[in-house]
């Protein structure tokens, strides 16, 4: 008798676990493009009626051929994984009508993901802000020692074959000793300040709407903007773009840093006024930059920047390695599953 009550409850749990198998099976969920990781993808598969666009959502193809099948391919979707740089259109919730309950974007990011509309509907929104710290990291060290090394000035002279060969030439600045200012203490700032322990960097200082724990257990001290600004050799962004940080560096605060300032900045481009940096950096006002986001993307290759010798600039690959961009696609996934099904979200976004 106990065996057959206990596999009645193991029967049952099976037919409810297939039960709702089937009823997610009915949820569609769509896919933004077409180079999104096989393994999430699987993930989504389990789980949902998971529709695919055909076209890359990045760039010229992403604003014509992608947009026109999204418009197709999201009314009766009740998520929408976006894996784009592209901002995601009132147009486009529009098509999508009232189920849509979710959008899940595969980047720490969500300022192209238009908030304001998404609280307006009530569609909750997840991002991907922790797993891509570490790679974001290493390209912000990156970008400090390319800037500080005159990697531009370098590179140019390998391309010509002309090497200004002397002990006094083309010389550069350290990490070691240094003061580095971190404006976003976050996941990201935090990696940073990790990595550059090895690099004897002299004193980290950090600036925000408050003081972190996180700040004190790293060794790093917390004051206002204009400390920072005046006090930094190295200076990262790493803020999210918000009201309160667009064009944050700009004539003014940039008037305020040290000479031989470098500013670095993996947030986002419209952190930066670009042409208050462009005017700073030509006129020696201060060192170098070093650049993940700029604003456009891709910086056109005639944009007055890139004539710059001491600015070196990278095409936004921050999270670009392969256990990364996995990662962030699997957590976009999940976060997905989760909200479909009831379970609470992994990274949810507070709208405001």
């Amino acid at each position: 008798m106990i065996i057959q009550s206990l596999l009645g409850v193991v029967l049952l749990h099976l037919w409810q676990c297939g039960a709702s198998s089937i009823m997610t099976k009915d949820l569609k969920v769509l896919v933004s493009s077409n180079d999104f990781p096989e393994s999430a993808l699987k993930i989504l598969q389990e789980h949902f009626t998971v529709l695919q666009c055909k076209y890359l959502n990045f760039d010229e193809e992403g604003r014509t051929l992608a947009r026109e099948e999204l418009l197709n391919l999201i009314p009766g979707c009740s998520a929408l994984v976006w894996s784009s740089n592209l901002p995601i259109s009132k147009e486009l919730l529009d098509k999508a009508g009232p189920q849509l309950k979710q959008v899940s974007t595969v980047s720490a990011g969500y300022n192209h993901c238009n908030p304001d509309e998404l609280k307006a509907r009530g569609i909750k929104l997840t991002n991907t802000p922790n797993v891509l710290a570490p790679a974001v990291a290493e390209i912000a060290v990156g970008l400090m020692l390319g800037a500080a090394r005159r990697f531009t000035e370098n590179l140019d002279q390998v391309r010509r074959g002309q090497w200004e060969i002397g002990f006094d030439k083309v010389l550069g600045q350290d990490l070691r000793g240094s003061t580095v200012g971190i404006i976003g203490l976050g996941g990201i700032g935090q990696a940073v300040v990790k990595r550059l322990v090895g690099f004897e960097v002299a004193r980290f200082i950090y600036t925000g709407h408050r003081e972190k724990p996180e700040g004190k257990a790293l060794g790093a001290e917390f004051v206002n903007l204009d400390t920072l600004l005046s006090q930094s050799d190295f200076i990262l962004l790493s803020a999210p773009l918000t009201d309160e940080t667009r064009h944050m560096i700009n004539e003014t605060t940039l008037a305020k840093m040290k000479k031989n300032a470098i500013l670095v900045n993996v947030g986002r481009g419209d952190l930066v006024e670009q042409e208050a940096l462009y005017n700073a950096l030509k006129n020696k006002q201060i060192y170098a930059a070093g650049l993940d986001v700029t604003t456009p993307e891709p910086l056109p290759k005639d944009h007055k920047l890139l004539t710059l010798p001491n600015l070196f600039v990278l095409p936004h690959i921050g999270s670009a390695t392969v256990r990364t961009r996995r990662e962030m696609a699997e957590l976009a996934a999940n976060n997905v599953v989760n909200g479909l099904t009831g379970k609470p979200l992994i990274t949810p976004v507070q709208l405001k």
